[in-house]
């Protein structure tokens, strides 16, 4: 075969993957949600929102570590000015 007839069978064969590619992707999008879709969506949010909890924890105990570190640290400087005295 030619060059332009290996082009344009490539082309033909590309074209044709991405129709099929597109329908598939409209018949996934278009589906009703099954029973155990709607179950793994209740999961996922549980589970998002536990993870967001744990994050809210996670960053009010950085909070309070980072002011008690703030608090020795004024502590230090006043007793060190107080030395200097």
């Amino acid at each position: 075969m030619t060059r332009r007839t290996n082009a344009l069978l490539a082309a033909l064969v590309a074209g044709a993957l991405a129709s099929v590619s597109a329908a598939s992707i409209a018949q996934t999008a278009n589906a009703p949600a099954t029973h155990a879709d709607k179950k793994a969506a209740k999961k996922q949010a549980e589970a998002d929102k536990d993870a967001t909890v744990a994050q809210a924890k996670a960053d009010k105990k950085k909070t309070e570590s980072q002011s008690e570190a703030n608090e020795a640290a004024a502590d230090a400087k006043l007793k060190d000015a107080k030395k200097a005295d």
